[in-house]
């Protein structure tokens, strides 16, 4: 269940986004769990994911595709060929969310807009370049560039250190609570938010929209 939202927006000054599963439609588990014959529940595919050393190091910016797509083949034990994996995985990002970019948007003009993700050399310049995200938010940070990684304290540390300002003055909105729990241990105000119509409802119950 997602938890009623609950904002103190007089002293926020950052809207900060999580780009997978709020803004961005995202199509990896299907591929997953067909390599590995539905053998875990997406539930447990989740966790295996975000516990991986292999994931970790390449979304880090620690490893090359060729070694993170080699290594995930071994972990996850997969019957696929590095270059079908690596041409399947850069598909993962599909498409902006319908309706993200009008919600930036309408983001009230007295707030910077910002996104912290999880992300990587393959998915990265699509989603900011191709699809035009660089020109709606004032700051954005990466895993891959940052070399650090959600929900580790030191990305959350590295944002609050770069946006110059008190990390309550922050409010971050993830579809993951363990990733909302780590913003909220930085200082954070953070909020689970699925899909754009979740982030919507947490800005406009928050008064943020214009």
């Amino acid at each position: 269940m997602i938890e009623t939202p609950q904002i103190n927006a007089t002293d926020i000054e950052v809207v900060l986004f999580d780009l997978g599963g709020v803004l961005v439609e995202l199509n990896g588990v299907p591929s997953l769990l067909s390599w590995m014959n539905h053998r875990v529940t997406p539930d447990e595919l989740l966790a295996m994911w975000l516990s991986s050393e292999v994931v970790r190091a390449f979304e880090s910016g620690r490893s090359q595709p060729v070694d993170f797509a080699d290594q995930l083949i071994k972990e996850f034990d997969l019957p696929i060929e590095r270059e079908a994996l690596l041409a399947d995985f850069a598909s993962w990002s599909t498409c902006l969310l319908p309706g993200a970019v009008e919600l930036v948007q309408s983001i009230g003009p007295g707030y910077k807009r910002a996104i912290l993700s999880n992300s990587n050399v393959l998915h990265w310049p699509k989603v900011m370049r191709d699809w035009g995200l660089a020109d709606l938010f004032d700051h954005a940070f990466s895993s891959h560039l940052m070399g650090k990684i959600k929900p580790d304290q030191e990305a959350f540390e590295h944002v609050i250190d770069a946006l110059s300002c008190k990390p309550s003055a922050i409010v971050f909105l993830d579809d993951n609570m363990l990733n909302v729990n780590a913003a909220r241990a930085s200082g954070m105000q953070s909020v689970q938010a699925k899909g754009v119509a979740g982030a919507r409802a947490v800005l406009t119950q928050a008064g943020m929209l214009s």
